[in-house]
């Protein structure tokens, strides 16, 4: 009689994906195979010489050979195979993945493998664990000795059953040779490891994490959602799925007017664009005409190189990494060295950890300065740049489009005469063909001719006499 769990879970999370383990199945048939498969062969393991035995930097060169991919791939599909238990190590039991090296693997028995639905019972791990506490004098790894006690005290009734069928197990088992008592012992222990993994316990590092959440004061639910609701209102009008394109669609009426309107340096802007300024500073900074209309506000306030110093250190963080030791040096001389032409005002913690930062510059160097300078300008300048004569002048003199009303008929015109731009491939080839038209029929210099021909003629060895 077996005592089944109530409590296990038997939902969708434990349903095996037969689909995928038979396609398992039959990529582990190839690797079987003995002429086309990996190469096994027997290996010495301390004292013992295993048959029949593959090494993890065999299977992965197999496996990126027989499907054309690259190394990292091939090792995730080799350790998928070992944590559905097709594939078993020899050696490092507990970690189920494919080593690049030369550690020992075997093929599970087919008997063994997931499609064969075995169910994984209890009493079938109570034995196991019984088996090995006799085989290792009582000294169990921890989450065994764990389970252990559990399955002790939860089958106690039965506990004398158990501990005499893993008694005549070990007899049993004693009498096989030994490299097929090693084989044994390592299959039944990755079975075990694959059906009944160890609980991962949580780290140091996830308990402080934990701590802190618990910590952290929390938003109340209609507090949030008012948030929410108020962000939907405020980029309702802005969002091209809710609000009509103004002053058409240029996907569908092929007009390039909001094209053109809402290019990145505009002259003047439309309203809906300078109206998105003031939702955020970083909605204005996001947008260059934006930046262009605040960069001017900065210049009469005498603080444009706030903004200078920002971009400057964007320019820093995104830019390419040749020129990185270059651009870290320029902005330290322009903003930040004594005497720089355009010094900008930093706190002194902050001014050191820039200075110690730059002896060994990286592109994030000049975050701390730059976030300084950033909430500098949104807490005092972006107020008062809303408020400020630039800013609503630019408010007077933006555009509101009116919108195009096409018809029907035209409409489906445009849709008629649409048609689809070509491939970069054939541009491409189009391209490489325009080139080699070019090359032949450039003028050819008659001189560098003969002088190659000349050249070619000293380097040909002269013929041995005939004898």
């Amino acid at each position: 009689m077996t005592i089944k769990n109530a409590l296990r879970d038997h939902g969708q999370r434990y349903r095996p994906r037969m689909a995928c383990l038979k396609k398992a199945e039959k990529m582990l048939l190839e690797m079987q195979d003995p002429c086309s498969g990996v190469k096994s062969q027997p290996q010495r393991l301390v004292i013992t010489t295993i048959p029949h035995a593959i090494t993890g930097e065999d299977i992965i060169a197999w496996l990126a050979d027989r499907f054309q991919i690259d190394s990292q791939e091939a090792k995730n599909l080799g350790s998928l195979l070992v944590a559905l238990g097709y594939i078993y190590p020899l050696q490092d039991h507990k970690r189920l993945l494919i080593k690049p090296d030369a550690s020992l693997y075997r093929f599970q028995t087919p008997y063994f493998w997931p499609t064969q639905l075995w169910p994984v019972e209890d009493t079938d791990y109570a034995i196991y664990l019984a088996k090995r506490n006799i085989r290792k004098k009582g000294i169990l790894e921890l989450h065994e000795q764990e389970q252990y006690n559990r399955l002790h005290k939860w089958m106690n009734h039965k506990w004398d059953f158990i501990v005499m069928q893993a008694k005549e197990q070990y007899r049993a088992a004693k009498e096989r040779k030994k490299p097929d008592r090693v084989v044994f012992d390592c299959q039944e222990r990755a079975y075990w490891v694959v059906h009944r993994p160890p609980v991962k316990k949580p780290t140091q590092t996830f308990m402080i994490f934990t701590q802190q959440s618990i910590m952290r004061p929390r938003v109340k639910s209609s507090v949030s959602i008012g948030a929410l609701v108020k962000y939907c209102a405020t980029y309702t009008g802005h969002d091209p799925f809710l609000s009509k394109c103004l002053p058409s669609n240029p996907w569908l009426t092929d007009d390039n007017t909001y094209w053109n309107l809402n290019m990145p340096n505009v002259e003047i802007p439309t309203k809906m664009r300078v109206e998105r300024w003031t939702f955020s500073f970083s909605e204005l900074l996001a947008d260059p005409r934006g930046r262009d209309d605040f960069r001017l506000f900065l210049k009469k306030e005498f603080s444009g190189e706030n903004l200078a110093f920002w971009e400057s250190c964007e320019d820093l963080k995104w830019g390419t990494a040749a020129t990185m030791k270059e651009k870290a040096e320029h902005i330290y001389k322009t903003f930040l060295a004594r005497g720089a032409p355009r010094w900008i005002n930093i706190d002194g913690k902050t001014m050191e950890i820039t200075v110690k930062g730059l002896k060994h510059p990286h592109r994030y160097v000049l975050d701390a300065a730059q976030t300084h300078i950033y909430m500098l300008m949104k807490k005092d300048s972006y107020g008062r740049y809303l408020k400020s004569p630039v800013f609503k002048d630019t408010v007077k003199k933006a555009i509101c489009p009116d919108e195009h009303r096409f018809s029907v008929s035209q409409l489906e015109q445009n849709a008629r005469n649409r048609r689809p731009s070509l491939s970069p491939i054939i541009i491409r080839q189009q391209e490489q063909e325009q080139k080699a038209k070019m090359a032949a029929n450039a003028p050819v210099d008659i001189t560098q001719v003969m002088s190659k021909l000349s050249k070619q003629g000293k380097e040909v060895p002269p013929r041995p006499p005939n004898k």
